[in-house]
């Protein structure tokens, strides 16, 4: 069984080591992976990175996009990524989460008859204004095999018409929906340990043993309208008074702090020794982080759950998540770009520190499971 991996962006790079290892591990006789990298990251600290520490096999392509608008960016994908198919004949092309290079995939896949595997299927935000829901929607309605993390996204698509009770080959028309974990906590479960052997992040920070705040902002809803950043940065300079706060500073955030962020406060945040600005880490540094933190503040959907996996409280920098299990459990708070209820959604993990962490996300083996189906369904196809 032949796969075309697509991968653009960081988080799906983290993703894919996941689905590597296992085919490697378990499946190499019986499936060959095709990996392509759209460009999407382009920045080594953003991308090259991961490959070299996670062990993911080098990409047999990249189309080297870059950034763009996300028409521009979406186009150059699609017609990359169609030429690929055509060349490859790949019996499935895996596209996970909701990127711009998953909605490329999705579309040239999809125009072409290339069965479409959605990993992390059935998120919704119920926000259209965000890029990302476009994004997972029409991947979602294109898809041939749909691998929901939570039972929260199977649900989601069973409303919006998917049947639960297909019989294979499945198709475009007839898809097959699994609730099946994440393959994110197989990562954290597989990397939680390397990270502690392979990291200093924590020493070299001066860390040890100290409370801090671990922050992420990057999402261009927050660093692009100056009003939410500067009450994003009120609040982190606030709580740099009560523990020290360490943000690896994103690059589009790095940028734009310059010019969408008031000088006083530019001031306070860039002299201040309680904020500690460093630049993107790896992702087994980020794991390390996320372990050590007493709390995690971010705008983006992966950490939030990383948060939940290494049974840390964490305050959402936005209006809503598609992760709602973490909100529901009371270990996480939807604050947004809000000064006071970032501070008041601090207060409150103050007093009341969660102590239950419930196992919605699986038990560590998505992957595997994952590609036991695609082979029952490839072999369905054949016969």
């Amino acid at each position: 069984m032949k796969l075309v991996t697509v991968i653009g962006a960081r988080p799906q790079i983290i993703k894919a080591a996941a689905l590597s290892r296992a085919i490697k591990n378990h499946f190499s006789d019986r499936i060959q992976e095709i990996i392509v990298h759209t460009g999407q990251h382009y920045d080594d600290n953003m991308s090259q990175v991961f490959f070299d520490e996670l062990g993911i096999p080098r990409p047999d392509y990249n189309l080297h996009v870059g950034s763009a608008s996300h028409g521009v960016q979406t186009a150059r994908m699609t017609e990359g990524l169609e030429s690929i198919l055509i060349k490859e004949q790949p019996d499935f092309i895996v596209l996970y989460g909701d990127t711009n290079s998953t909605l490329a995939g999705a579309v040239a896949a999809a125009k072409i008859h290339v069965p479409i595997v959605h990993i992390e299927a059935g998120l919704r935000s119920f926000n259209k204004t965000m890029p990302e829901e476009i994004n997972r929607i029409v991947c979602d309605h294109c898809s041939t095999l749909l691998f929901s993390p939570t039972k929260a996204g199977f649900e989601n698509l069973k409303r919006e018409g998917f049947p639960i009770d297909n019989e294979p080959p499945y198709t475009i028309d007839s898809p097959k929906v699994y609730h099946c974990g994440d393959i994110m906590y197989d990562n954290s479960l597989h990397f939680a340990d390397i990270a502690e052997a392979k990291t200093d992040i924590i020493q070299r920070l001066e860390l040890t043993g100290k409370p801090f705040i671990l922050a992420t902002i990057h999402r261009d809803s927050n660093t692009d309208q100056p009003e939410r950043l500067n009450a994003i940065f009120n609040a982190l300079i606030c709580l740099s008074n009560e523990c020290q706060v360490v943000l690896p500073l994103h690059p589009r955030t790095a940028k734009l702090l310059k010019t969408n962020l008031d000088g006083e406060k530019q001031a306070q945040l860039f002299n201040n020794p309680s904020i500690s600005l460093i630049p993107p880490v790896s992702f087994l540094e980020m794991i390390a982080l996320e372990r050590h933190a007493q709390l995690v503040m971010t705008d983006s959907g992966g950490v939030q759950k990383e948060a939940y996996f290494f049974q840390k409280p964490c305050i959402i920098l936005r209006p809503e998540t598609e992760w709602v299990e973490i909100v529901q459990t009371g270990n996480a708070i939807l604050a947004d770009a809000d000064e006071s209820r970032i501070m008041q959604a601090w207060q409150h993990f103050q007093s009341n520190p969660p102590t239950t962490f419930p196992e919605i996300f699986g038990d560590g083996h998505a992957a595997e499971f994952m590609l036991k189906m695609m082979l029952e369904n490839f072999s369905a196809k054949v016969l």
